[in-house]
């Protein structure tokens, strides 16, 4: 499911009400899919090792179609499971998502994803704001991927 939607801030519409030419405005797009980068990467049945991967936002089917689960039923820590096996596209070269791979993940790179759902679904972006243990400066890093130092 790839979607994108024409969302229009209440700014632009109050100007587009204003606007006597008709333009309407500048619409922005609403993204709806959002990179990321395992911290340490699915291991295929062949051992190769996949890293990157797309994640899209989640609808309400989404999060209530788990509930039906026979196995979120009978263990509800497996609900995570099988939600984000319904919002992950892909990882790398693999695009059969379904629980059976997110099960395969390790602890680390299901943690993350559980950590990358909640961020891009309840705030609406990838940006984490930390501060430096060292000096104590804060800033923000993008948990979407990258390489170690990069933010």
């Amino acid at each position: 499911m790839r979607r994108s939607v024409q969302y229009r801030s209440p700014d632009q519409v109050e100007a587009a009400a204003g606007d006597r030419g008709g333009s309407g405005g500048r619409q922005e797009t609403l993204r709806t899919e959002f990179g990321f980068e395992l911290p340490r990467g699915y291991v295929d049945d062949s051992g190769a090792v996949h890293r990157t991967g797309v994640m899209r936002l989640a609808t309400a089917r989404d999060e209530l179609v788990p509930l039906r689960d026979d196995r979120v039923r009978e263990n509800s820590a497996y609900l995570s499971v099988v939600l984000i096996s319904r919002v992950v596209t892909r990882i790398g070269t693999v695009e059969d998502i379904h629980p059976g791979v997110i099960e395969d993940l390790f602890a680390s790179d299901l943690a993350f994803l559980q950590d990358f759902y909640r961020r891009i679904n309840a705030e609406g972006h990838t940006r984490a704001a930390v501060t430096c243990p060292s000096c104590d400066e804060e800033f923000a890093v993008n948990l979407a991927g990258g390489r170690l130092g990069e933010s």
